[in-house]
């Protein structure tokens, strides 16, 4: 089984060197789908493994994780900075961004750096630009300012769809105590949207503000407390929504790039920030879909 996976690792070495010397060639279709082959291969094997979600075993793994780099010589300054995610962990906190800073890496050679690079690779005299970066959520980047309002537009239509003549029980239907019902689900979206309202006025009303850190998935329980009705969920967060989409709209384009800092994630912009909860919105339509089949199965 060993030489097994030695020789896919070897190979999957071989296919992305392969794929950098085709782009030398200019061979970029051909290098692409090497590339994105490398990427299932990774992909498919990650998800069938099975890491449980038990706070403890995750702070073991990251610790794991952290002593494997360091083996590899990834440097000092990237393992103390896995240490400080893993210490966060352990103690129930979100790493913040100072703590844990974005890393940059050569798409050349893999040179890493935890600061955006200013000046050629040390290792390979790549230009400095042609670094990956690697955000917390690729949600960040995700999107552009008129995409992200044609899908700004459509979620709301779309959990009004899925919400049609469910009752009030099968909106609380739940498949276990630890999940989420379709009234929580959408309670949160609702939250979430809240926070990108508030956050759009902040960065428009001021110069580069502090964006404090919110733990929207937290306030679900709050909702519940207060026992609104599922259409004045929907109701306040489909306001909220074409109020900020009225917001982006009347706005100049370059005011899109107003930024603020964001603990968690450092300097992000209006784009970022609308992008960011654009997508997350669309990681809760699949549980939505599934729970609305279920309930309407019996």
């Amino acid at each position: 089984m060993s030489e097994t996976k030695n020789d896919t690792h070897e190979e999957l070495l071989q296919n992305l060197a392969l794929a950098s010397r085709l782009e030398g060639e200019g061979q970029y279709n051909n290098a692409k789908l090497i590339r994105a082959g490398v990427e299932v291969v990774m992909r498919k094997g990650a998800y069938l493994l099975d890491i449980p979600p038990e706070h403890i075993r995750l702070v073991r793994e990251l610790e794991r994780a952290r002593e494997f780099f360091s083996r590899l010589g990834l440097g000092d300054d990237f393992t103390n900075v896995l240490k400080q995610g893993a210490s966060a962990l352990a103690e129930g906190r979100l790493p913040q961004n100072d703590d844990t800073p974005n890393p940059y890496v050569c798409r050349t050679c893999g040179h890493l750096t935890l600061s955006q690079p200013q000046t050629q690779c040390p290792d390979c005299g790549s230009w400095s630009m042609t670094h990956k970066a690697f955000p917390p959520v690729y949600w960040l980047t995700e999107l552009e300012p008129i995409s992200a309002l044609e899908r700004m537009r459509k979620t709301p239509v779309e959990i009004k769809e899925f919400l049609g003549d469910l009752s009030v029980e099968q909106c609380d239907f739940k498949l276990s105590e630890h999940e989420w019902s379709i009234y929580q689900i959408i309670s949160h979206i609702r939250d979430a949207q809240g926070v990108l309202d508030s956050r759009l006025t902040l960065l428009l009303e001021e110069e580069d503000p502090s964006l404090e850190s919110k733990a929207v998935f937290e306030w679900v329980s709050e909702t519940a407390n207060n026992h609104p009705t599922m259409e004045e969920i929907f109701t306040s967060y489909s306001k909220s929504r074409y109020d900020t989409i009225s917001t982006l709209e009347s706005i100049p384009l370059v005011d899109w790039w107003r930024t603020g800092r964001h603990e968690e994630f450092g300097q992000v912009n209006i784009l970022q920030q609308v992008s960011y909860f654009t997508m997350h919105e669309l990681t809760h339509l699949p549980d939505i879909s599934f729970l609305h089949s279920r309930v309407l199965s019996g």
